[in-house]
This record gives C-alpha cells, structure tokens and sequence, in this order.
C-alpha cells in the first residue's frame, strides 16, 4: 500500500487508537486535538467517567495489538446487580459463565491509547490545536493554537474526523451540498459522585458486578475502579418533580438520596460535596450521512454517531469503526474512494441502530430491570438460548459478546420481542416457565417466525 500523508483531528479514544493503526500500516501520522495533553493531568479514580469495555471493543483493541497494556486497568463485571429502594438485591448475569464487560477510567484508557500511538516514529502528536475549518478542496485543515494564537495550516492526503459530538470537520462537512445531519438532546442528564473505598482499603460493594438502582424515571448505576472506590452516575430529568432543577440545596439532595438510594448513600461520605461541585453534563445523540467525502475525508466515532450511554457501547462502536475500516483497507488496497464509500455503507446503518438500541437499553434499565416478569423473561430467554443456542441469542448478547452487525441484531431483538410477549402472555407462566411445554412453545414460535 502507498504511503499517506494522514491527519487525525481529535485525540480522543478512537483518533488514538485510529493512529496506531495507520501507524503500523507505515503512513505518516498527525493527530491533532484542542484540549492539554491529557497524559499530564493526573487521573483521579473514582473521578472520571467509567466505561463499559465489551467484546466489539476487544476486538478493535486486538486489531491494534495493544489489548494486554488494556487488560492492566480494566475489571471485569460478569453481571448487573440491581439495588431496590428497600437495599433488596437481584443478580442477572450478563451472558454465560465466561462472559464480562469491563469497567475502564476513561482518562486512564485515553492516555493508555496516547502512550501507545506515540511510540511510533511515525505518529506526531499536536496539543491545544483548535480546528478552525476545512478546506474540502485541497484537504488543508486550519488550525489555531490555544497558547500562541499561531494560526496553522497543514495539507494531507487523507484526513479522519475523530472528535466527537461536537466535530469540527463534520460541522464543515455540514455546509456540503446533500449533506444530512440531525441532532437530539434527552430530557435526562447525568452527574458522576464516588462510592470510596471502605477504611480497611476493601471495596463497599460487590466489585464483579455493575450495580443498578432503577427507580422508574431515573436510575443510578456503579462501576468499579482498581483502587476499590465506584464510580457512580445518577441519570434524572433537568425538569420535573424528580429532577436537577429540584435538587437545589443540601437538604433536598440529601432527602432524595436517602428516600431512592439509602444504601448507596450509606456508602458516600463525600455525597453532598461531590453533588454541587461535579458538573450536571446533558446526553446528546447524532446522526449523519454520508460519513466519508470522497477519498478525502472519513468520520469515526462520535464524529459519526454520537449516542446515549445506556448500553455502553458508545466507545465499542467507536473501535469496532476502527476494525471495520482496517479490515476495508486490507482488502481492497488503494482505493480510498471505494473504501471511505463501502465505511459508510456498512456502519452507519449499523450507527443508527446502536443509537436506537441504547435509547431501548434506558428505558429496560431505569424500568424493567426492577420488574419480577422481565427478569423471568430474561431467564426463560437464558434456559432456552443454552439449550439452543443456534436457534437464540439473547439480544444483549447479540450486541455485547458478538460482532454481529448492530442493525442486524435490532431486527433480531425486534422479533425475539414478539416471540417472548407470546410466551409471557400465558398466566401460569410463573409455575411452568422450566416445563418441556414451554420449551416446545418457543420452538415452535421460533419456526414460524
């Protein structure tokens, strides 16, 4: 393959991991970002926003080679344990017996990702660069650097928009002619407090599990850090009779704690402090197409299809862009054209329907997962999946321990759907759920559907 000249805008998760595998293919690499170098600022666990690392994410890790300097701060969660307002505990598990989701520090995974594409001698690194604008025509970027004020122009053979929701190069991409975008905001925002380690140095709650308070129109979830602290989100309305808006004092932050999550309060001697000096973030979903200009220009990431964190694979779709694209690369060759056109082809389908799924995962984690018949559903689903297995995956697999194309498995979990409101519509269902009646049931359903 030729050697490209290639810019990176946004340094973020996936532009980094993007880097180091242009890097290894022997492109010459820049990577541009508007923010500090983020590998100078201490990360505080506990303090920065977790993540959910799944298999679609593994993969894009493997890909790079760079998957074992992850494995050193991640853990696993091989299920979900939900927290009822009286502290009653339900554990579902995830998948099989083998099977976990991983909670990552952002901030560490980030300058993790930084340390690894800098190695190469053919990645350079660029700091408080702003992207300014786009020459589409020439593919020269224009950049402003935050500590000078030095304006910047560099031109590039190929050029890759990883930086986020609010991307510079797809907002230039925007003034296009047919150029489609759309952006949404939810009427929930969330706010992270911490869960600190207990005063033996020992974590306060079961550290295998992501743990879930669902209470309806809101929720908090916990995820766990390797210094034994949680990081925790709380997921409420901006408006409304539970929401931001009405959490204005310590006293009313603090009775709404101990009236939703008393056990988690239990837990947080810094409850209050963390409240009113964490920022409350909004959650923003968009859409776009096309994804690529030409053979000029590609979006990745949030750049292409920002959505809302409810299923956490928002930084999975991200690095599964990245394995998708290099698989594309390897196998048409120089034909950039074909391969930015066949990206968009193949992913933004897939973008939309993780979008759609996750905006589903909110609703069954905030509702459902506090209900005693989904739970039942979700065990009749795992009973009939192990025995088999060809004939059903469960949907949270299908987009968690699988690389089954996103859309294709919102079409299967459509159907499943529709399966399964068959079988929980029997009224005895609660005493013959493990009966051989039952089994044959949804086999049947299963053929005719």
């Amino acid at each position: 393959m030729k050697k490209q000249n290639i810019a990176i805008v946004g340094a973020g998760l996936v532009g980094s991991l993007w880097a180091v595998y242009l890097a290894k293919k022997g492109h010459n690499v820049h990577v541009f970002d508007r923010r500090n170098d983020i590998r100078k600022v201490k990360i505080i666990q506990g303090k920065s926003i977790n993540l959910a690392l799944s298999d679609r994410g593994w993969k894009g890790l493997t890909g790079a080679g760079i998957e074992n300097e992850i494995h050193k701060v991640a853990l696993p969660m091989s299920g979900r344990l939900m927290h009822s307002v009286s502290g009653e505990l339900t554990y579902q598990p995830y998948g099989k017996e083998n099977q976990a989701i991983y909670s990552v520090s952002r901030g560490l995974l980030n300058q993790t990702l930084l340390k690894c594409a800098d190695e190469f001698e053919n990645v350079t690194l660029y700091f408080e660069h702003q992207c300014k604008d786009l020459d589409i025509k020439t593919n020269t970027l224009k950049f402003e650097r935050a500590d000078t004020g030095e304006k910047v122009e560099m031109s590039f053979d190929r050029i890759f928009g990883t930086d986020g929701a609010f991307s510079a190069v797809r907002a230039r991409m925007q003034r296009m002619d047919r150029f489609d975008y759309s952006q949404e905001y939810l009427s929930h925002g969330y706010k992270e407090l911490e869960i600190p380690p207990a005063a033996d140095g020992s974590y306060q709650l079961d550290p295998l599990a992501l743990h879930i308070w669902p209470r309806g129109e809101f929720m908090m979830i916990a995820l766990p850090n390797p210094d034994k602290s949680f990081t925790c989100t709380l997921f409420l309305a901006f408006e409304g009779k539970h929401s931001f808006e009405n959490l204005k004092t310590e006293e009313q932050v603090t009775e709404f704690f101990h009236s939703h999550f008393a056990d988690a309060a239990a837990l947080m001697p810094e409850m209050l402090q963390d409240f009113f000096t964490n920022p409350t973030s909004s959650l923003v979903m968009t859409k776009c197409n096309p994804w690529n200009v030409e053979d000029k220009i590609c979006l990745m990431g949030d750049a292409a299809h920002a959505i809302v964190p409810f299923y956490g694979q928002g930084m999975n779709c991200g690095f599964e862009d990245c394995s998708v694209l290099n698989e594309l690369i390897e196998n048409i060759g120089d034909d950039w054209e074909k391969i930015f056109s066949e990206f968009t082809r193949l992913r933004k389908p897939a973008g939309d329907a993780i979008l759609e799924l996750a905006l589903r995962n909110y609703i069954e984690m905030r509702d459902k997962t506090a209900d005693k018949q989904f739970l039942l559903q979700k065990k009749i689903e795992a009973k009939f999946s192990s025995k088999h297995p060809t004939l059903w995956t469960p949907l949270y697999s299908q987009v968690t321990f699988s690389h089954i194309p996103y859309d294709q498995a919102l079409k299967n979990g459509i159907r499943q759907d529709e399966i399964m409101k068959k079988v929980m519509d029997r009224p005895d269902i609660d005493t013959v759920w493990e009966s051989d009646e039952i089994e044959q049931h949804i086999l049947k359903l299963v053929q005719e559907n």
